[in-house]
């Protein structure tokens, strides 16, 4: 059999492709809340933490939000230039008075995004991911 391989595979088991395909869920329904304040969920998760964990260097961060390098100087350099980001202490990022305000301007329609994708999930989706989420990340 020349491609023996094949015949014995199930993508609709690949861990990763449902990953992803969740992923563009959720993404979407945040996207649909947060559209009005021109920011993506990765510039969001950056302006969370630092907002709640205060100044953090560039690798505690890349560490805490999991972006490459790559994709976290992007993202920095976005939020720097609108003003939401500060290193007045070098090598630390700190949110500023600006990024704290854009945050808690935005944190009403994050709940409603928060709360659509928590009826999508349901109780018993929620302790799955919380459980899948730990497992991962720990």
């Amino acid at each position: 059999m020349e491609f023996e391989n094949l015949e014995c595979f199930d993508p609709s088991e690949c861990i990763s492709g449902k990953v992803m395909r969740l992923n563009r869920i959720t993404a979407n329904v945040f996207r649909k809340y947060l559209i009005p304040f021109n920011i993506t969920g990765s510039q969001l998760s950056i302006l969370f933490v630092l907002a709640k964990k205060g100044g953090l260097t560039q690798k505690q961060l890349s560490n805490i939000v999991q972006l490459e390098k790559s994709s976290l100087n992007r993202n920095l350099k976005r939020l720097f230039d609108k003003n939401y980001l500060s290193r007045t202490d070098f090598p630390t990022i700190q949110i500023t008075h600006v990024g704290k305000s854009f945050v808690n301007d935005i944190i009403p329609e994050w709940k409603k995004a928060m709360d659509e994708i928590s009826e999508l999930l349901g109780e018993d989706g929620k302790t799955a991911l919380n459980l899948v989420h730990k497992r991962l990340i720990n």
